[in-house]
């Protein structure tokens, strides 16, 4: 299965939309360099599919990359449903699946503009194994 990085988005601090920029490094066993959910963790870069994100377009929202809160916007690959510890190749990067979905505890800005948000449900989270940059343009192979 393979398919595209669309954006790669950073932020600050946590619970606020993500910025798309150029490019991304990944470092290994962190996550993206200067993006606030980097660190020694399961959740170190989170991943949403284009085709989610027009799921919530098709409500009437006026959203797009990086708004709901991920790292790495793709399409052509069914993130969701790959499984716990499969292996994606992003640009030079190499990550592995650690979560699905996720609990929301606090209500973010998505939630409160949308009424719901597909990030908890369709957004996924990876370990950087092998770090690297990755850009717009860039093939997502799942290994």
């Amino acid at each position: 299965m393979k398919g595209k990085v669309l954006a790669v988005n950073v932020s600050v601090n946590k619970g606020e939309r993500k910025t798309p920029v150029a490019e991304v490094t990944l470092r290994e066993e962190h996550g993206i360099v200067g993006d606030a959910h980097a660190g020694d963790w399961h959740r170190q870069v989170s991943l949403l599919a284009m085709e989610s994100i027009e799921k919530m377009k098709a409500l009437g929202l006026q959203v797009g990359e990086g708004d709901f809160a991920e790292n790495i916007t793709t399409e052509g690959v069914d993130l969701v449903h790959l499984p716990l510890g499969t292996r994606l190749t992003l640009g030079e990067t190499l990550l592995e699946v650690t979560q699905i979905g996720k609990e929301c505890h606090t209500r973010c800005a998505i939630y409160y503009q949308a009424g719901d948000c597909v990030m908890p449900k369709e957004g996924i989270f990876a370990r950087v194994i092998t770090g690297g940059v990755v850009r717009p343009g860039d093939d997502v192979v799942v290994q």
